[in-house]
């Protein structure tokens, strides 16, 4: 027989659903068999599937350690070295610095992202108890686009971060330096259509079928030459977003191979630099107002 105490990590969910996490190799026919046999109970009572966990709930499942162990597939984590730096950790969220050349999700074209690196290293690191859930990663860089990116070491933390991206309330800074003179700050609205089989993106001034909108914030810091150092706010965060917009309007990111000008940069200056936290409730509520920074001098290329 074995008890798995609930965590915040399972709680929320219905049984059913905790038990096809957990007995992952076993179909539904077989879990919905054992929850009405009575081979698996909570808090000792028979249970009905649609139930919702609740946290230090006990549930128990009346089965031999050999049959368990034959219905859990055990997922092994590629293993990898750490190519991302910390910036920020405590006991819910983990911001990191990834690098230059790092898919942030794992894609067709290369063997290691930092999903995989993440969850390599919080699970050395914090030994991770939880039966069902993975840290997840909440935001996604461009490959060639280095800087913060923010992980959820917990169920909760997930729920609440991604409600904060899509209510605006995490506002998210780059730095980057662009060909031609910027002298103003400038507020950019247009719509991007993106081909997703040459994963391209155009910029067009009038809202048209499957274009979405798209603002992004400019403001310059310096001039080096006959280039300009700008800060970039985003009110909108849609893939290649930076890059096609400045080049729309003749400033194109510095080493941007698809939508920039040729140059002797091998790598677009491109830089996620700084994150600024809010809309977090509750236990998370001390995060509200916290900013993380890492600048582009601490970038650095895979």
């Amino acid at each position: 027989m074995k008890e798995i105490i609930i965590t915040n990590n399972e709680s929320g969910q219905r049984m059913d659903r905790f038990l096809k996490k957990y007995l992952n190799k076993a179909n539904s026919a077989f879990i919905y068999k054992m929850i009405r046999k009575k081979n698996i109970k909570l808090n000792n009572s028979k249970v009905e599937p649609e139930v919702v966990l609740e946290k230090e709930d006990v549930v128990q499942i009346y089965l031999s350690d050999d049959t368990i162990d034959k219905f859990r597939e055990k997922k092994s984590l590629l293993q990898t070295a750490i190519h991302f730096k910390v910036v920020y950790e405590d006991e819910n969220i983990l911001v990191v610095n990834k690098p230059v050349g790092l898919s942030t999700q794992p894609d067709l074209t290369s063997k290691k992202s930092l999903v995989d690196e993440v969850k390599m290293y919080l699970d050395a690191k914090e030994k991770n108890i939880s039966f069902t859930f993975k840290p997840a990663v909440c935001n996604r860089l461009d490959k060639n686009t280095s800087g913060l990116v923010i992980a959820a070491k917990n169920y909760e933390t997930v729920k609440q971060v991604n409600k904060a991206i899509r209510d605006r309330n995490i506002k998210k800074y780059y730095e980057t330096k662009v060909h031609g003179i910027v002298l103003k700050d400038l507020e950019l609205e247009d719509y991007m259509i993106k081909d997703d089989y040459k994963n391209i993106v155009e910029i067009v001034k009038e809202e048209i079928e499957s274009a979405k909108k798209i603002i992004t914030y400019v403001h310059p810091i310096k001039r080096e030459g006959k280039f300009t150092w700008l800060e970039i706010e985003l009110e909108t965060g849609r893939a290649h977003q930076i890059r096609a917009h400045l080049a729309s309007i003749g400033h194109p990111v510095v080493g941007d191979k698809k939508y920039g000008k040729r140059d002797n940069e091998k790598y677009q200056i491109l830089h996620a630099y700084k994150i600024l936290l809010n809309g977090f409730e509750e236990e998370l509520s001390y995060l509200n107002g916290k900013e993380i920074i890492s600048h582009i001098d601490e970038r650095y290329v895979l």
